[in-house]
C-alpha cells in the first residue's frame, strides 16, 4: 500500500510500514489501532440493533461541515478534501462512521445521558469560537483597534498574523467548543461576552489572544 503525500510541489510516496513505524516511535500506534477496533465493533453491535445511517443523514452532515468550514462552492470543498489528502467517498465514509457511533450510544445510553447532562448542564456549554494568537501585547492591542475600526476584518487579520499556520488556514476558525475543552480564563470570558463581540487581547502562555 502506498499513501502519497503533497510537500508543495514536490511529493513522495510514503509506505504503510513507515506509517507504523512513525505512529509506533510517536507513541500513537495503540491508540489508531483501538480506534480501528472500535468502529469494528460499533459496526457489529449497530448491525445486531438494526442500527443504520442513510444517505440523507450522511448529507445533513456534510452539509453542515461545509457550512462550517465557510465550503461555500464545490470547488472549495474538492480543493479541502485535497489539502485533507482525502477523497469524497472517505469523507461521507467517515461521516457514516461518526453517525453510526453516536446512534447507537444514543440508543444503548440515551436515558443515563439525559440524567447526567441534566446534572452537569453548564460544561455542555458551546461557543462558535475564532481566534488570534499573536506573541506581542503590542501587535494584540493594534490588531484589536483595526479591527473595531474595521481597518481589517477579524478573518483577514487571522490569516495574516496568527501564529498557528493551520489556523491562519482557516482565519481563526476554531470550531464549536465545549466550555470544558476550554482553558479556564479563556471560558469565563467567552461565555460572558455577546455573539460576535471582539474580545480585547488575553494573555495565556501560548500569547496574546484576540476572541
Amino acid at each position: 500500500m502506498q499513501v502519497l503525500e503533497m510537500v508543495g510541489d514536490r511529493s513522495s510516496n510514503i509506505s504503510a510500514d513507515e506509517l507504523v513505524s512513525f505512529l509506533k516511535k510517536n507513541l500513537q500506534y495503540q491508540q489508531a489501532r483501538l480506534g480501528v477496533l472500535q468502529q469494528a465493533i460499533v459496526n457489529r453491535a449497530a448491525a445486531v440493533r438494526g442500527i443504520e445511517v442513510d444517505s440523507q443523514e450522511i448529507q445533513a452532515e456534510a452539509d453542515r461541515q461545509r457550512r462550517e468550514y465557510h465550503l461555500e462552492r464545490a470547488a472549495d470543498t474538492f480543493a479541502w478534501l485535497s489539502d485533507q489528502q482525502i477523497t469524497p467517498e472517505e469523507w461521507e465514509a467517515g461521516i457514516r462512521d461518526r453517525l453510526l457511533t453516536q446512534k447507537l450510544m444514543e440508543h444503548l445510553f440515551g436515558s443515563e445521558v439525559e440524567s447526567y447532562f441534566a446534572q452537569n448542564r453548564p460544561d455542555f456549554d458551546q461557543v462558535v469560537l475564532y481566534q488570534i494568537i499573536v506573541p506581542y501585547e503590542q501587535l494584540a492591542t493594534e490588531l484589536f483597534y483595526q479591527i473595531e475600526e474595521s481597518e481589517i476584518s477579524f478573518f483577514e487579520a487571522a490569516h495574516l498574523y496568527d501564529i498557528d499556520p493551520n489556523r491562519r488556514q482557516y482565519c481563526g476558525y476554531e470550531g464549536k467548543l465545549y466550555r470544558w475543552s476550554l482553558k479556564p480564563e479563556i471560558a469565563a470570558i467567552v461565555f460572558a461576552a455577546d455573539p460576535g463581540q471582539i474580545i480585547p487581547p488575553v494573555r495565556t502562555e501560548q500569547g496574546f489572544h484576540l476572541l
